[in-house]
């Protein structure tokens, strides 16, 4: 394996010292300097994605295209992986959840991979996609209204829009009712923030809505899992579904939350239309971090690098997209040439009505509230310290308060905010709680039923 010539060219933190860790405070402020750290090892470079949990990370746009195009050679199983099965991975490892084996498409190969992932597929190919706007729309026009009545016109975007979004139109396009709506939400939400027995909750949820639709099917993308040809088992569509959560609903709020931040942060040109943003975000600041554990069937050289068999390989869709070599003619490259959804045989089977998602979202947001802006400069943002995601952490803004509608107002009265509203807008200590004066007491239920009860008037 070749070094650099002179060991003083080490830059600090360079592999060269022991692997660099992928997570942690240090990880999260700055990945791409990491990023850039691990290109001194050549297309790919040893990393620890947790705590003694070792992996090989892909940083070459063209390394990783090799890698996902080339199934013959790197398989998804991770069975196959040699310190899981010798007893080197921690037992209450945090990567376990994202890299064991689970029964869906996204760890098969061969045919096995092609039997789940044409079900997942042709279900989400009878999406409508004006349906599907429609119901971004309502979605975000919900969560709207619940903070943009706050009398200082405050709001955090991540935790109050980016993040309850998707699991909103997921619940919808599971075919949920309310009460096993909020159990989705309430378990895929726990396993993302760790919560005790939330993959419980997630199972438990699950099990019911399919035993539902057996006994009752209907036109929703449950339904049509458990009706294809393929003939999918109930634990085979509940593991499609976890899959279609776990993949959908995190990378989306991310997507979501990174595309209103560029677009309202101080670099943005101004008449650039939407689209672009959520363009820049999956080149720039891919959702999906380092993730799609691969294993070599035998042994292999990437660079000037041997990987064993059967170690991960895992790509850094992040570090590929910002590839120096790419960047010198990435304008000749078409829009969509970025790896945010993959590549190959495993490229994400959702990446249009994601695109789709997040757009909308970002463009309902500005309808919205006209005014809106960010109360802190972009580049002071904080981003999660997880290899596995680039997220915010939070996405502080303002906008001028709406009036709640159940407050009566005298005739004639001007519609703005008070004297009283304006100063809570402009003042930078206000805290985070909510002041919707004059809103109706909300009803009981989780996040869905709340919802379901909102679009029905009640």
């Amino acid at each position: 394996m070749q070094q650099p010539l002179d060991p003083m060219e080490i830059p600090p933190g360079c592999p060269a010292h022991g692997n660099v860790q992928l997570y942690g405070p240090s990880f999260g402020a700055d990945p791409d300097s990491h990023y850039a750290q691990l290109r001194h090892f050549g297309p790919s470079a040893p990393v620890d994605i947790a705590p003694d949990v070792q992996a090989e990370l892909v940083t070459s746009y063209d390394a990783a295209l090799y890698v996902l195009q080339n199934p013959a050679s790197f398989v998804r199983d991770s069975r196959r992986w040699n310190a899981l099965g010798e007893g080197r991975v921690p037992a209450d490892s945090p990567a376990l959840p994202m890299l064991g084996y689970r029964p869906n498409a996204l760890f098969s190969d061969g045919a096995a991979h092609a039997r789940l992932r044409g079900a997942v597929t042709d279900a989400l190919a009878t999406v409508n996609e004006h349906q599907l706007i429609r119901q971004t729309q309502q979605s975000a026009n919900y969560l709207i209204s619940q903070f943009s009545t706050d009398i200082r016109g405050q709001a955090e975007l991540m935790a109050e829009y980016a993040q309850p979004l998707p699991l909103l139109v997921f619940s919808e396009l599971f075919g949920c009712p309310p009460e096993i709506g909020d159990r989705v939400i309430a378990g895929i939400s726990g396993i993302f923030e760790g919560t005790p027995g939330a993959d419980e909750v997630l199972g438990g949820a699950l099990t019911e809505l399919i035993a539902l639709k057996r006994r009752r099917p209907k036109d929703d993308l449950t339904t049509r899992l458990m009706e294809h040809p393929a003939q999918l088992s109930d634990e085979e569509v509940l593991h499609q579904l976890v899959t279609l959560l776990s993949g959908g609903t995190a990378p989306l709020a991310a997507a979501i939350g990174t595309s209103s931040a560029l677009y309202l942060g101080e670099d943005w040109q101004v008449g650039l239309p939407v689209e672009d943003a959520v363009s820049q975000t999956l080149w720039n600041y891919a959702p999906i971090a380092n993730y799609a554990a691969h294993y070599p069937t035998h042994d292999i050289e990437l660079g000037n690098r041997v990987v064993r068999a059967n170690d991960p390989v895992l790509i850094s869709f992040a570090a590929a997209n910002t590839d120096p070599k790419l960047t010198e003619h990435r304008e000749q490259l078409s829009a969509k040439a970025h790896l945010a959804f993959g590549a190959g045989p495993h490229a994400c089977p959702a990446k249009d009505p994601a695109f789709m998602i997040t757009v909308t979202a970002v463009e309902t947001l500005l309808n919205q509230l006209l005014d809106v802006e960010m109360r802190v400069p972009f580049k002071t943002l904080t981003w999660a310290p997880s290899p596995w995601s680039r997220t915010l952490v939070t996405l502080p803004i303002r906008f001028t308060p709406r009036v709640a509608p159940q407050a009566s107002k005298p005739a004639g009265a001007n519609p703005g905010p008070t004297s009283q509203q304006q100063a809570a807008v402009s003042s930078p200590t206000a805290g985070p709680s909510r002041t919707n004066t004059g809103a109706a007491p909300q009803p009981k239920g989780g996040l869905f039923s709340r919802f379901l009860a909102w679009t029905r008037g009640e």
